[in-house]
């Protein structure tokens, strides 16, 4: 495998119609999940969406990722085919307003999530048994779900949260890992400074970086990569993980 820094550097990105690399396997610890990337690989990568779920500009962040690291990438499914409706937030209507408290009342109990994915996790870690490391990358609901994954008894080796939602520096405190943050302009910018202090500094592996002129969700289901500024720190993100991830991801 190539370790050098060219060689973890994603393809180009494909702006408009993009057809995913990757398959859907049915079933790896009870969920649906895509699954791209190099099925021998010795890295592997859990992929964790955002509310929107399997959106194409997040297949083809995992699809990038796989390319770079030539890494096993999984997103498993958590929503199970049911992800939050985007019309919701245009749509002013009692019902529309109605249905997105519903969602949110019956998915943002992040803990509950942290078993789930262990569980997927060990399952992956028998179909995919050339795997011998493992991290977990999250946008915005699924950054933290992976923060609270990052603690004691954590199966992965780096982890790393994309536009994170609900950003708490009691989850920082609990990371044991190299763990990385990358912050849009829409994140709280003294707990992204708080997370900067705990995980950051001399003697710790962790990064902190916010992108500025990115809005919450540039690298996942809200990108818009038609936009050149947002193509450009799409790409300028994947690869900032790819090279954190390539440098954690021991073998």
């Amino acid at each position: 495998m190539a370790t050098c820094e060219a060689c973890n550097t994603i393809p180009k990105v494909v702006v408009d119609d993009y057809k995913p690399a990757g398959f859907y396997n049915e079933d790896i610890g009870g969920l649906r999940c895509y699954v791209t990337g190099s099925p021998t690989s010795a890295r592997g990568i859990f992929d964790i969406y955002d509310v929107f779920g399997l959106a194409p500009q997040t297949l083809q962040g995992a699809d990038l990722l796989a390319k770079a690291l030539d890494a096993l990438v999984i997103i498993p499914d958590f929503f199970k085919g049911n992800p939050i409706n985007p019309e919701w937030f245009t749509d002013k209507s009692d019902a529309a307003q109605q249905a997105k408290d519903e969602w949110m009342k019956g998915n943002l109990n992040f803990p509950d999530y942290v078993p789930v994915l262990f569980s997927v996790a060990g399952a992956a870690k028998t179909t995919y048994a050339s795997v011998k490391s493992w991290a977990s990358l999250g946008l915005c609901w699924g950054g933290k779900v992976t923060a609270l994954a990052s603690g004691d008894g954590t199966p992965f080796s780096v982890s790393g949260q994309v536009h994170p939602g609900r950003l708490a520096r009691e989850d920082a405190e609990k990371i044991v890992i190299p763990h990385i943050v990358l912050a849009s302009n829409g994140e709280d910018a003294e707990v992204v400074k708080e997370y900067s202090e705990i995980l950051t500094g001399e003697g710790k592996p962790g990064e902190v970086e916010t992108y500025p002129t990115m809005h919450h969700g540039w690298m996942g289901a809200r990108a818009n990569l038609k936009d050149h500024e947002n193509l450009k720190e799409y790409e300028r993100g994947y690869n900032h993980i790819a090279k954190f991830f390539s440098k954690h991801l021991q073998l």
